[in-house]
């Protein structure tokens, strides 16, 4: 692995083997979601505690500071919104856009059994060609649209390896019952996108544990962080769970306390 692309890696893979990835690019196809209208106004509090942001160029233009700013994840894939069929996605940003705006890494979604499987699993594979060429580590998401049901094993596992034979250097896909059946048939880095629809913090922080216990290195958590109510609380106590080894229950006692502090 040549010099430029092993140190982006490093940038984006703390030296633990973990990392704590932000995701605020939700608006490329939902518009202006609940808590992140203003993108800037969001991530600012979160920033110190995120190991990279994954955004589109335009909130990363007219909302970030490039003088503060962590390693960039820039999402160059998108064409849809939930009016539409969100799998007929291309790519929307070139890899000089993602080399003058310096980002660390570039991230595509792939609809693998939908309708538009060719074109995205294309996409992807077009995306690593160029995106070697400049030591760029691609990082596939292994989207699912509205059908949420197929957030299963036997289905992401599928997903993720073939993400990785396309040569994703690292995957984010979503956890699941028998995670470690994703994340063995996949021979590169796994980053946990969310998981079941869950009604407590508590169970945030069990999912992600046990999502590393399984050999997930970290997650690329967003709504979950930022539309709670305490969110800098939320994404500390989570930074404890994956770059400090805490349990769910230490998880749950860093993140009252924080919260307690902000009342």
């Amino acid at each position: 692995m040549e010099w430029g692309m092993r140190n982006r890696l490093a940038q984006l893979i703390q030296p633990d083997g973990r990392a704590l990835f932000l995701p605020i690019d939700h608006g490329y196809f939902q518009g202006p979601t609940r808590k992140l209208e203003q993108p800037g106004r969001t991530l600012e509090p979160l920033l110190p505690y995120a190991d990279a942001v994954m955004l589109t160029r335009g909130v990363l233009r007219s909302s970030v500071d490039p003088t503060r700013s962590k390693p960039i994840i820039l999402r160059v894939s998108g064409g849809t919104s939930v009016i539409g069929d969100l799998s007929n996605e291309g790519i929307i940003t070139s890899i000089k856009e993602a080399i003058r705006l310096n980002a660390s890494a570039v991230s595509l979604s792939i609809f693998v059994g939908s309708e538009h499987e060719h074109q995205t699993l294309l996409n992807l594979s077009r995306l690593v060609d160029e995106a070697e060429d400049y030591g760029i580590p691609v990082m596939a998401v292994t989207a699912v649209g509205k059908e949420l049901e197929r957030r299963e094993a036997r289905y992401l596992a599928l997903c993720c390896r073939i993400a990785a034979e396309l040569g994703a250097r690292i995957v984010k896909t979503y956890y699941c019952p028998d995670f470690e059946r994703v994340v063995q048939g996949c021979p590169v880095p796994v980053v946990i996108a969310g998981g079941p629809k869950v009604d407590t913090e508590y169970e945030v922080f069990e999912f992600v544990h046990d999502g590393l216990q399984k050999g997930a290195i970290g997650v690329n958590l967003g709504r979950n962080i930022w539309q709670n109510d305490h969110p800098v609380a939320m994404i500390r106590a989570l930074r404890a769970i994956i770059h400090d080894n805490a349990t769910p229950e230490e998880a749950q006692e860093i993140y009252n306390a924080l919260k307690q502090a902000e009342s």
